[in-house]
Order: structure tokens, then C-alpha cells, then sequence
């Protein structure tokens, strides 16, 4: 099925990884409609669509179903992708769970009384929790290390049930980490590249929780975006589960002066610290079957995603005074909201 035409409507679509992928499909011809609610998203990750005819914002919450039946009207394919994250679900696990499980539910459910004609939801790799063996299968075991892996595993087997139970056109994608472009270094939502940019770029120390062993398969944000459309168009993807990412491992010692030299401040400091809460340890994908059935490769090598990433924090609009300012540490603690 292919999705020139389409009417799409992308959950999360002002986020880091929503607006690439609404990028993606007005390139590939779609008329784009969004439901965010801002609270980790952007209105200005979508700047170059407002106000387009073949796109439409609309400012609302998953967990709202007025607002999830509004959003649904008249739309053909829906891509699911908002949530709260990972370090969210640490101090704040019952709103983690009610967004990213219950909210999930209530879009399946809207989608299948709208007759949507497919369903992508976009689960993680934290489903998996630490590698008992790489690279990782879709038959690893899924034993999630927090409450947001395990409220994304939910939504997969919510997914699932509506598939089984109703014949409903649903697609799950397992998307290992993702960095580029618009990646959130602030808030409970940031995550170690970006942070570790901003903290580079700013002269300040790099920061390390753990050892620095712990390992991940990372892949450029565009090639996400591609990937969640190959498995959108994938007639051979209703009802099945699969990962994506690079089949490639860094851990995060190697990141970090990896970041420190490429950002030109290879003197950067690089601090260790206590570890963090629910951390997994190593993720390394097994991405064969969606290459097979997708057709689909990443294309940015890595190093040339983090310079594109360090490019675009080096000339972001807050400057390096306030991205450092608005960079959270400890960001699972429970100010962070």
C-alpha cells in the first residue's frame, strides 16, 4: 500500500522523531495531520509545514477522547508515535503508563471505529530490556528495566489484540535508539547525545552514568523516519513485530570522546557517576527480517549523523548559553517534569 495520497495522522508529530517522519511523508505525497500536546514537542520542529494545505496541527492530548476522535476523522493511516519516555517513567510511572499504555489503547480504538486502513504503532527496543544475547531478535526475550518499557510492550500487545480480535491493519516496529537533528537535550526527555553536545560545545564536562560500558545500536533520525514508512506501505507487515536499527554497537565511553573530538573540544572532561535507575546495559539490534520484508537500509553513517547533530546545536536559536542552562542532569529525578 503505498501512501501517496494518503490522509495520515502522526501521534507525537512535534516531537524529535514525529516531526522527521512528518518531514518524510509530505516529501512521499501525504496529507499530514499531527495531535500533539506539546509537552516535550515543538511547534517549531514543524515550522516548514504551517500553514500548508497538506498539513494540519491539531493541539490535543492522546489521553483525551474527544480530542483522539476529533484527530481521526477523515484519516486513512495512522502512525502512533506519541508517549512520555524513559527517564519520565522513573519519578512519574503512573503517567508513564496512563499516556504511552492506556492513551495507546484509546487511538487503537479510535482508529478501528474510523475504519483506519493501517496502523503503525511505534513500540522501543527498552522493551527488551539488557541483551541476554546480540545481536537482538524479535524472539529475544522482552523483559523491559522500566515502567515506560514496559507500558510500550503493552501497547504492543494491545495492538496485537486488535489485530487478532477485530482483523484490524496494525504494524509494530521495535525502533532501537535514534539521535539527529531536534533530539531533546533538555528535560526528562534528553538523552545522551544531545546532552552530551550541548555539554561539549559549552566547555562543560561530559557526563557518564554507570561505567560507561553500556552499549547501543543508534540510527540517524531521517533513516527512522524512512523506516517507519517502509513499514507503513508493507502489505507483508500487518500483524507482524519488528526491529529496525543499524547492526551496529558503540558503547557510551567511546560515544562520549567520540562527541568530545568531533564537536573540536577533544580536552573535554569526561566525568563518571552513579549509575542510573532501571539503565539497561546493552542493545544491539538484529534488524534482518525488516530489511528483508522492507527493503530498507540506513543510509547516514554515524559519524555523519553526529556531525549533522553537532552542526544543528551549534547553530541552534537558544544559543549555547541557554541550550547548557535548559540541559537537565540527573533528568529521571523528580522536579523534572
Amino acid at each position: 500500500m503505498k501512501l501517496t495520497g494518503k490522509r495520515c495522522l502522526v501521534t507525537g508529530g512535534a516531537g524529535f522523531i514525529g516531526s522527521h517522519l512528518v518531514d518524510e511523508l509530505i516529501r512521499n505525497g501525504c496529507t499530514v495531520r499531527v495531535l500533539d500536546n506539546l509537552v516535550n514537542g515543538k511547534l517549531g520542529n514543524l515550522s516548514n509545514h504551517l500553514g500548508h494545505e497538506n498539513f494540519e496541527f491539531f493541539r490535543g492530548s492522546i489521553t483525551d477522547p474527544l480530542d483522539v476522535q476529533n484527530a481521526m476523522e477523515g484519516i486513512d493511516v495512522v502512525l502512533h508515535l506519541a508517549c512520555l519516555g524513559v527517564r519520565h517513567s522513573i519519578a512519574h510511572p503512573f503517567e508513564n503508563h496512563r499516556v504511552n499504555a492506556e492513551g495507546s489503547l484509546l487511538v487503537l480504538d479510535a482508529a478501528y471505529r474510523a475504519q483506519v486502513g493501517r496502523f503503525v504503532y511505534c513500540s522501543s527496543s527498552e522493551v527488551y530490556g539488557t541483551a541476554e544475547y546480540v545481536p537482538m531478535p524479535e524472539s529475544h526475550p522482552t523483559h523491559p528495566c522500566t515502567v515506560y518499557g514496559a507500558s510500550k510492550l503493552a501497547g504492543e500487545a494491545y495492538a496485537r489484540a486488535y489485530y487478532r480480535a477485530y482483523g484490524m491493519a496494525t504494524v509494530i516496529v521495535r525502533p532501537f535508539n535514534t539521535y539527529g537533528p531536534r533530539s531533546h537535550h533538555e528535560g526528562d526527555a534528553g538523552e545522551m547525545i544531545p546532552k552530551s553536545i550541548v555539554r561539549a560545545l559549552s566547555g562543560n564536562p561530559i557526563t557518564i552514568f554507570g561505567d560507561g560500558s553500556q552499549t547501543r545500536d543508534f540510527t540517524y533520525v531521517e533513516d527512522t523516519a524512512k523506516a517507519l514508512v517502509a513499514a507503513a506501505e508493507s502489505d507483508v507487515m500487518v500483524g507482524q513485530t519488528l526491529n529496525f536499527g543499524s547492526n551496529f554497537e558503540i558503547s557510551i565511553k567511546d560515544l562520549a570522546y567520540r562527541i568530545a573530538e568531533m564537536t573540536g573540544n577533544s580536552n573535554t572532561e569526561i566525568v563518571f557517576t552513579s549509575e542510573r535507575p532501571g539503565d539497561v546495559l546493552r542493545l544491539y539490534a538484529d534488524p534482518r527480517k525488516f530489511v528483508e520484508i522492507c527493503g530498507w537500509r540506513p543510509q547516514v553513517r554515524f559519524d555523519e549523523g553526529i556531525a549533522r547533530t553537532i552542526e544543528f546545536f551549534r547553530h541552534h536559536p537558544l544559543g549555547l548559553k541557554g541550550l547548557i542552562e535548559s540541559e537537565s542532569g540527573r533528568n529521571w529525578e523528580e522536579k523534572y517534569r
